[in-house]
């Protein structure tokens, strides 16, 4: 999927642009969300999710994604200069990619922010379920193929697993 966005492109063009690219790779967004004070996002058909593996992470076996029975892939989009809040999950794990722009992302096992590391398009990431993270857009738009790893098969991981530590929009 190749998305060489432009730093100037508004908003709106950013997810049409997403959105074209993700339709010619045949994804089915099943919700988008461009409503986010830091970018917004796009929701995959979980049905999908062995095929986004397979095209954003291929260098994972399916065996070492799967914790349960339940994956849920995700295009972050990333504005510059936002930043997602310091958070973290009680029921998910995450894997990244950087698919275009350079992002930053700080972590760690306790609430302190660590140290923060720039991440280039084609970077992998992987946050382990309490792992402390936050995603951080630079100069560019930053996007990102995600991939929720639900912990607990009784009770999947959803947008209420997000605690919260410090956000900048007051949420």
């Amino acid at each position: 999927m190749n998305l060489n966005i432009p730093n100037t492109l508004e908003k709106s063009a950013v997810f049409e642009q997403i959105a074209a690219a993700l339709k010619q790779e045949n994804f089915t967004v099943i919700k988008q969300d461009e409503t986010r004070p830091w970018g917004g996002f796009f929701v995959i058909d979980e049905s999908q999710a062995a095929a986004f593996a397979a095209k954003f992470f291929p260098h994972l076996a399916m065996d070492s994604i799967r914790i349960t029975n339940k994956l849920s892939p995700k295009i972050l989009v990333v504005a510059p200069t936002k930043r997602l809040s310091w958070q973290f999950h009680h029921r998910r794990a995450e894997i990244w990619k950087i698919l275009s722009g350079v992002v930053c992302v700080k972590t760690s096992l306790t609430n302190e922010e660590g140290e923060i590391q720039e991440l280039q398009p084609g970077t992998f990431r992987q946050m382990d379920k309490g792992e402390r993270h936050r995603l951080v857009g630079l100069d560019s738009w930053g996007i990102v193929a995600e991939i929720w790893q639900h912990t607990d098969p009784e009770n999947p991981s959803d947008e209420d697993d997000i605690v919260r530590l410090q956000d900048d929009f007051g949420r």
